[in-house]
């Protein structure tokens, strides 16, 4: 099998080696992870509105490529980062509150490697391979449950308020009540920064 075998996947990685410059062997399982989500949902990619949800277990080239093939971003509000160091993503059809995870397989280096047999490295025969291989080679699927809210998380955008503790703007539904004050969660002791003394 090759690219062409795989509708749409040229496109995707063309558009990718413009933002970065280069094609790399996670951008491309990225892209085919992506891809592989609206098989699971049986929705049209990239979308165009809001249904899918993507949690990507890492940042970096894989997010990237997942982007590309989803229509998900973090500025569309349709992907988070949930850093857990892992080539993989949980997809979420909002419509119907599915999900989905989806990890590359323990085997798909392996597998690579005697796809292209004649590749002068590795790392060339995973980015060969990886546009090759069937999804079932690559990936692994299990259908989950989040342990959040989702409509916690997509909340309702416009809404704003001050933080009654530092008076900074917090949008999103991103408060915490405290006393039924509205506080950031900075305030509200969950920081991921303090002031230099």
């Amino acid at each position: 099998m090759t690219a062409n075998a795989y509708p749409g996947l040229e496109s995707f990685l063309s558009q990718l080696a413009g933002l970065h410059k280069h094609l790399c062997p996670r951008q491309v399982l990225g892209v085919r992870m992506g891809m592989h989500a609206a098989d699971l949902f049986s929705i049209e990619l990239p979308q165009r509105g809001k249904r899918l949800l993507t949690f990507v277990e890492t940042d970096g080239c894989f997010s990237d490529g997942v982007s590309i093939a989803t229509g998900c971003s973090m500025g569309h509000r349709t992907m988070r980062l949930v850093d857990h160091g892992k080539i993989a993503a949980t997809f979420v059809d909002t419509h119907t509150g599915k999900a989905q995870r989806c990890w590359v397989s323990p085997d798909a280096r392996v597998n690579a490697a005697a796809c292209v047999p004649e590749a002068k490295s590795r790392w060339h025969a995973q980015l060969a391979a990886y546009q090759q291989m069937s999804r079932e080679e690559l990936f692994q699927v299990q259908e989950v449950v989040l342990s959040f809210d989702v409509d916690a998380i997509i909340a309702k955008p416009g809404i704003r308020t001050a933080c009654f503790a530092c008076g900074e703007e917090i949008v999103n539904q991103r408060e915490i009540l405290i006393d039924g004050r509205p506080t950031c969660r900075n305030c509200a002791g969950d920081k991921y920064w303090l002031v230099r003394r």
